[in-house]
């Protein structure tokens, strides 16, 4: 994991310390992560699996309430995730998006449809142009990716069964003169699949 910061070598980072920076803190709102400069101290072993599993030391995190709190102050910083308090900045791995959409909901119908994405940590997000739905597929198999920005470059993977009901309201639209089989959210249209390909 590079970084351009100097390494703080009068500590060690540990879990511990970020939780007690971390509820020190802790408002009513996210912490202004974004704001905070403060020197790089290495990286701790925290692990964000595919399926929203935080790992400390190779061992799963069981406190829900320490997970969100860790969610808190996670920041991405190019393709580097971190945890960032106002006096430390420690690198974690992330394998895949660091937050998973378990489930949402849907008011309206047609272009005013808005879909509200909820989180294994507890976000609510509406998707639309600030907040965009992206598909990626893989190039080998085809399967499909989705994912949903859950805010500042943390995006939240869409998991299959929210995936599968996502589907379910797609509708044809016209990008550029392409058809689209995707769906709309507070104004804004997100491709899933070519119509084209579905006919295939």
């Amino acid at each position: 994991m590079s970084e351009q910061n100097p390494v703080n070598t009068n500590k060690t980072p540990s879990a511990e310390g970020i939780a007690a920076a971390a509820r020190s803190v802790k408002g009513r709102g996210l912490p202004p992560v974004h704001l905070w400069n403060p020197p790089f101290c290495g990286d701790l072993d925290m692990r964000i699996a595919r399926d929203g599993t935080w790992f400390y030391l190779g061992t799963p995190i069981g406190r829900p309430e320490l997970v969100r709190l860790f969610s808190t102050v996670l920041r991405r910083d190019g393709d580097d995730y971190f945890l960032v308090t106002p006096v430390e900045k420690v690198g974690i791995t992330v394998d895949d998006a660091p937050f998973v959409a378990v489930d949402f909901e849907v008011t309206n119908a047609g272009a005013d449809q808005e879909i509200t994405f909820e989180t294994n940590v507890g976000d609510m997000v509406v998707a639309g142009p600030d907040a965009p739905i992206r598909v990626v597929r893989d190039p080998q198999t085809g399967e499909p990716s989705p994912y949903v920005l859950v805010r500042a470059n943390l995006e939240a993977l869409i998991d299959r069964k929210s995936f599968y009901r996502l589907v379910d309201i797609c509708v044809h639209h016209d990008v550029d003169g392409q058809s689209w089989f995707g769906l709309f959210s507070k104004g804004a249209f997100f491709p899933v699949i070519a119509s084209s390909e579905l006919a295939e």
